[in-house]
């Protein structure tokens, strides 16, 4: 291995030790990945792991962090509920882990996994002031919370693999449709199945969302995070695509100024080509998933 490939291989193992909260970049649950008795959910040539398996996935949270912020409710429940201030890495690791085991696991793990968040929603709740100024309650089990969180997520990750990511199989129209499940999985009911009802269940919630205090202390915590030294200008980087993503009403609810895609969009494309050249084509997640598909379709399998 010479120079180049070890110092590969050495950022390639800081990243993934970021997102995956573990010291050596690929916990337990990465490695049982590879173990299942089926495909799961979506599988080899889906649209989810299209999306999910290509580096947008990170200007698509940043940006999904950002929307959901525009929630009193949902915003109240990550202040009052979370060691996102404490612990940000740790809960960036909590929804890695989420995002990773229902998209490349089998269903059993998937199931496990929804669980498991299912668990941690049942003592999310309390009130909030809502956008007409009335006291209100939040709880994270809350089906319209649910929705909320689910429809931010995937417009999120859709708007940043239309910009940067290859072509979806199937359309963007498929991956709402798949993702749909794993919504459903977590306490959604009626998550849209296509992009037009998705734009519909947005636009629902426009008269709920506001920027306030509470919300513009958050979009201070999502731009400045608390990450390594080293990590802050790619970061950065990818705070300006997933604001440029943002539609105009957004961004100016949330205070945060636009940022032209005729910038965005190349500084963000050279930065993640750099990262794909960095990490690989498939991230170790990926590269046990086919792994166990691969052995489910072998002949002795």
């Amino acid at each position: 291995m010479g120079i180049l490939d070890s110092a590969a291989e050495v950022l390639a193992t800081g990243f993934r030790r970021i997102v995956s909260g573990d010291p050596d970049g690929q916990p337990d649950w990465v490695t049982q990945l590879e173990h299942g008795s089926d495909p799961g959910y979506f599988g080899p040539g889906s649209a989810t792991w299209t999306v999910h398996g290509s580096l947008p996935t990170l200007v698509g949270g940043v940006r999904a962090l950002l929307v959901q912020a525009l929630h009193p409710g949902a915003l109240a429940g990550v202040a009052e509920h979370s060691r996102y201030e404490d612990d940000a890495l740790g809960r960036l690791a909590g929804t890695t882990r989420w995002l990773t085991v229902v998209s490349f696991g089998d269903t059993a793990q998937a199931d496990r996994e929804c669980a498991r968040v299912r668990g941690l929603h049942r003592t999310v709740s309390g009130t909030y002031v809502d956008a007409a100024g009335r006291a209100a309650e939040y709880s994270a089990r809350d089906p319209e919370m649910l929705r909320w969180v689910h429809v931010a997520f995937t417009d999120s990750f859709l708007a940043a693999h239309r910009v940067w990511g290859p072509p979806i199989p199937g359309g963007e129209d498929a991956y709402v449709r798949e993702w749909a499940k794993a919504g459903e999985l977590v306490g959604v009911t009626n998550p849209p199945r296509s992009v037009d009802e998705l734009t519909d269940q947005l636009v629902a919630f426009d008269p709920v969302l506001r920027g306030d205090d509470r919300s513009a202390r958050t979009v201070r915590f999502i731009r400045n995070p608390p990450l390594p030294l080293p990590a802050r200008p790619p970061y950065g980087v990818l705070f300006a695509g997933a604001v440029a993503t943002l539609p105009a009403h957004y961004r100016a609810k949330l205070g945060l100024p636009p940022v032209p895609m005729s910038f965005a969009k190349p500084a963000v494309g050279a930065l993640l080509g750099g990262m794909a050249a960095v990490l690989g084509r498939q991230s170790p997640s990926q590269r046990n998933a086919r792994r166990r598909v691969a052995r489910l379709d072998s002949p002795a399998a």
